[in-house]
């Protein structure tokens, strides 16, 4: 099951901190964003889309960090929050509702595109990375992380995570559509991304909260980041 129905029923939610789901997602943002800085030096001034935006954490960071961001997302309601709440904060982003397979702009008209938690939900991997790198200007970077195909990671993300401790919704992930290393990297040089780099992502800590905080760990066993540039 790949329950994309979660992301609308938990918008109102997504920025006042009460879902633990959702403050873990947060919590994931500066994790991703150390790591993508080693590639992508400044953001400022940089056109960038925030594929699977949701209600707009990674957006938001992006924003202020300089860049002119476009997102996309299939969950009407979770745009509709994101776009809310970015005008309380000052910020323009360009909020669109849309899908992987089919983003609706422009050859290339992104310096980078950043999709995170993603891979693992779209209908179609082959068709999104074919959309990627359509839109991406040449040399422009596609900044990402899903999760591992293999038994430890349906455990620790499934089993553990969502049906024990309730971490995440139950149904958000059906991991038959996660996606093993060497399957994307395969893919993505079938459509000329170079100098892959993978690098693994995970729990290092814990907050006040009693929340998980995030960083690069030495294993991509279960989850893993990553970036490639298009030629």
């Amino acid at each position: 099951m790949n329950d994309l129905t979660i992301y609308n029923t938990w918008s109102p939610e997504w920025w006042d901190g009460s879902a633990r789901w959702l403050r873990t997602l947060h919590n994931m943002v500066p994790a991703r964003l150390r790591y993508f800085d080693e590639f992508v030096t400044t953001w400022e001034g940089l056109d960038v889309l925030d594929l699977g935006c949701g209600g707009g954490f990674m957006s938001e960071a992006l924003s202020k960090r300089g860049a002119d961001v476009t997102a996309i997302d299939p969950a009407a309601e979770a745009i509709a929050t994101a776009r809310a709440h970015a005008a309380t904060q000052g910020l323009k982003i360009d909020y669109r509702e849309g899908v992987g397979e089919d983003l609706g702009i422009p050859d290339a008209s992104v310096d980078v595109v950043v999709c995170v938690d993603v891979l693992e939900h779209v209908a179609s991997v082959p068709k999104t990375l074919d959309e990627i790198g359509r839109v991406l200007r040449p040399g422009g970077t596609f900044a990402f992380d899903t999760i591992n195909r293999n038994w430890l990671a349906r455990l620790a993300v499934v089993t553990m995570a969502e049906d024990i401790f309730g971490l995440l919704p139950k149904g958000a992930h059906d991991p038959d559509l996660f996606i093993k290393p060497t399957d994307l990297r395969f893919e993505l040089k079938q459509r000329g991304f170079e100098n892959i780099q993978f690098a693994g992502l995970g729990p290092t800590g814990i907050n006040r909260k009693l929340d998980f905080t995030f960083g690069r760990v030495p294993t991509t066993l279960i989850q893993y980041m990553g970036v490639a540039i298009r030629c």
